[in-house]
C-alpha cells in the first residue's frame, strides 16, 4: 500500500470516553498517542481537542476524540484501564492543564519541581520566558525497613550521556526498588514544530534524537503524506524501508558491543566500534550524513550511491561472531544470563515497545503490524522468552541478521525499478498519521496541517517514553552493581523521551 488505511474516526463527549477508548483496547488495540489541542482563540473561550490514536494488530487505526472547553479542563482518567494511558494523561496535564480526574497518580511527569505551579507551556498563551522557582525535589515513593538504604545516581553522570535521576532502594546490594526522574532538558520541540512549511519539519525531526534520525523524519514525511494526500512510489518506499534497516544495524551492532562492555569484556566492544564505524562511514557514502540525515523528503527518499552488499554481509557475520565469543564466556554469560528479568505480563500491560518487549515475548513490532512496504520473506519478527539481559542481547544479534538479509533483498527490489518523481501540492490541509518501526521500537508522529502547508501542530512518541517505566520493574530484585548492564541492554533514549 503507497499509503496508510485511513483511521476510523469515533467522537464522544468525556462521559463517554473510558468505555469509548476500553471498546477499543478490548478488540486487541493498543493507545499509541495521545494529542492534545488548543483549538480557537486563547483565553475562556477556547476549546481543547483531545485525540486518542489506537493501532490495531493488522493495520488498523482508530482515532478517539473529545472536545472539552478550556474553562473546565478536565477529563475522566483511563488509567484504569490502561497504564499507557495514565502517562499520556500526566505529560497532557503538565503540558496544557487537562486535568485527569481521579488519577492514581496525579503529580507532575514532565515538570520538575522548579517549574511554575499553573505554567504550561504548550498553551499559546504560555510565557515563552516563565519565572522559574529553586524548588527542584519530586515525590517519591520512600522504601523503608531493616537495612534499606539509598543510593541516588545522576542526574548528571560521568560518560557522555544525557540527565536522568535514578534514586535506588537497597538492601545489601539487592535493588527493593527503583525510581527514576527524567525530563531535565525538556526542550519544547513539539512547540517548535508548529508555524514551519511542512518541508522545513524535516530537519527538526531528524533531530530529535540523533541516532534516530531515519525513524523520526521518515515517520514525521509519512504524517504530512497522509495529511495531504500524497502517494509514495513502491521505489521510495523500499529505499525508506532500506535506510530503516541501516539505522538499526549500526544502532544493535553498537548495543551489543556496549552490553558486554559492562559485563568487562571490553575487547568485544572495541570490536564492534570498529564495526560501528565501517557502517558510518558505508551511510555517509549512501546519504552524505553518517547519521543518515538528508535521505528522507516530502514524497519519497534519495540515496546518493548504491548499498555495499558485501560490506553489510561482512560486517553482520563478523557481529554474530563477536556475540557467539561474548556468549560462550563463562563469565560473561554469567552476568547476562537471569539478570534484570521483565517478563511477559508486566511488559504487556505498560505497553513496552521494540527489542525490549520481544525479548519479553511479546512480538509488537510495526514492520508486521503497520507496514508500509511488503518486505517478503527475509523479515520476520525476532522473540525471545527470558526478558533478561541476555534475551535483550539475542534479540539484537538475530535482528542484525534479519536486517542484513532484508538490505540485500530491497537493494535488489530497488534496482529493478525505476524512479518516480511524486507530485507533491504546494498548499493543503489535513491532519496525518506516521507509524515506523525504528530501531529501539514503533514510533508514531501526528501532525495536524494547515491549508496553506503550514503545521499547527506535530505530536510525538518515541519507543523510549513506552519502555522507559518497564527498566524499575526489571531492576527488582537485581543487584546495584548490575544496573549499568540492565540499564544497556534497554537503552533507552533520553532525547527522544524529553521533548
Amino acid at each position: 500500500m503507497s499509503r496508510s488505511n485511513p483511521p476510523e474516526l469515533i467522537r464522544v463527549t468525556r462521559e463517554q470516553l473510558v468505555e469509548a477508548v476500553a471498546t477499543q483496547l478490548g478488540r486487541g488495540f493498543r493507545l499509541a498517542l495521545v494529542a492534545a489541542h488548543q483549538d480557537g482563540p486563547a483565553g475562556p473561550d477556547a476549546v481543547f481537542r483531545v485525540v486518542h490514536v489506537l493501532l490495531g494488530p493488522a493495520g488498523e487505526r482508530v482515532e478517539v476524540v473529545v472536545e472539552i472547553p478550556q474553562s473546565e479542563a478536565w477529563l475522566p482518567t483511563l488509567a484504569g484501564i490502561s497504564y499507557p494511558a495514565g502517562r499520556f494523561e500526566r505529560e497532557v496535564r503538565d503540558l496544557f492543564g487537562i486535568v485527569p480526574r481521579d488519577h492514581p497518580q496525579p503529580y507532575r511527569l514532565v515538570r520538575h519541581g522548579h517549574w511554575p505551579t499553573s505554567y504550561h507551556p504548550m498553551l499559546a498563551e504560555a510565557d515563552p520566558n516563565p519565572d522559574f522557582g529553586s524548588n527542584a525535589g519530586f515525590p517519591f515513593a520512600e522504601v523503608t525497613g531493616k537495612g534499606v538504604y539509598e543510593i541516588p545516581v545522576g542526574p548528571v553522570h560521568a560518560g557522555l550521556i544525557e540527565p536522568g535521576h535514578f534514586r535506588f532502594s537497597v538492601v545489601g546490594e539487592t535493588i527493593v526498588r527503583m525510581y527514576q526522574r527524567l525530563y531535565f532538558v525538556h526542550r519544547g520541540v513539539e512547540k517548535l514544530f508548529a508555524g514551519r512549511p511542512v518541508a522545513d519539519g524535516i530537519a527538526l525531526a531528524e533531530r530529535i534524537s540523533g541516532d534516530t534520525a531515519v525513524g523520526h523524519s521518515l515517520a514525521y514525511v509519512m504524517a504530512v503524506e497522509d495529511a495531504l494526500g500524497i502517494d509514495v512510489p513502491e521505489r521510495d518506499r523500499l529505499t525508506r524501508a532500506l535506510l530503516l534497516e541501516f539505522e538499526r544495524l549500526y544502532n544493535h551492532i553498537n548495543d551489543i558491543g556496549a552490553i558486554v562492555n559492562d559485563a568487562g569484556f571490553g575487547i568485544v566492544n572495541q570490536h564492534a566500534g570498529r564495526l560501528r564505524e565501517k557502517l558510518l562511514r558505508h551511510n555517509a557514502r549512501l546519504t552524505g550524513h553518517r547519521l543518515l540525515r538528508g535521505a528522507i523528503r516530502i514524497g519519497g527518499a534519495d540515496l546518493l550511491a548504491a548499498p555495499d552488499l558485501e560490506l553489510v554481509a561482512d560486517v553482520a557475520g563478523e557481529a554474530a561472531e563477536l556475540a557467539r565469543l561474548a556468549t560462550d564466556h563463562p563469565m560473561v554469560a554469567n552476568r547476562l544470563n537471569t539478570t534484570a528479568v521483565l517478563l511477559p505480563e508486566p511488559a504487556r500491560t505498560m505497553g513496552v515497545l521494540g527489542y525490549v518487549a520481544r525479548a519479553s515475548g511479546v512480538a509488537v513490532d510495526a514492520r508486521a503490524d503497520q507496514p508500509f512496504v511488503d518486505l517478503g520473506e527475509g523479515f520476520q519478527v525476532v522473540t525471545a522468552e527470558t526478558g533478561d539481559v541476555r534475551a535483550r542481547f539475542d534479540v539484537r544479534v538475530k535482528e542484525i541478521a534479519v536486517s542484513a538479509r532484508l538490505v540485500a533483498d530491497l537493494t535488489a527490489r530497488i534496482e529493478g525499478l525505476e524512479p518516480v518523481v511524486a507530485p507533491v501540492p504546494s498548499a493543503g490541509g489535513g491532519a496525518g498519521l506516521g507509524v515506523v518501526e525504528a530501531w529501539r521500537g514503533t514510533l508514531v508522529h501526528r501532525v495536524e496541517v494547515d491549508a496553506d502547508g503550514v503545521l499547527t501542530r506535530v505530536k510525538v512518541v518515541d519507543p523510549s517514553f513506552s519502555t522507559w517505566p518497564a527498566l524499575g520493574i526489571a531492576l527488582a530484585e537485581t543487584i546495584v552493581p548490575d544496573f549499568p548492564l540492565a540499564n544497556k541492554s534497554f537503552n533507552c533514549s533520553y532525547a527522544g523521551n524529553d521533548l
